[in-house]
């Protein structure tokens, strides 16, 4: 399975990279395959590229959404990740 997540970009960097927000955890991906991007734009990251800018609304929503599957797992002490 793939998983693909909206990032929000805090800074451009040299060489089509950038630097993007997850909940408070920041990872460097690269831009290459997406043009336009600038710095406050959701994109979709996949194995550290950038695959497609996105909607703020859709990447709330989505971000959203992730956070309560979050809660509901760990109030689960039966369920376990593969």
């Amino acid at each position: 399975m793939c998983l693909a997540i909206p990032a929000q970009v805090v800074e451009l960097r040299d060489n089509d990279n950038a630097l993007v927000d997850l909940a408070g955890v920041k990872k460097e991906i690269s831009l290459a395959l997406v043009e336009g991007v600038v710095v406050g734009d959701y994109v979709i990251v996949h194995v550290g590229y950038a695959l497609n800018r996105l909607d703020p609304v859709e990447a709330e929503k989505t971000l959203k959404l992730f956070a309560e599957m979050g809660e509901l797992m760990q109030g689960d002490d039966d369920t376990t990740l593969h």
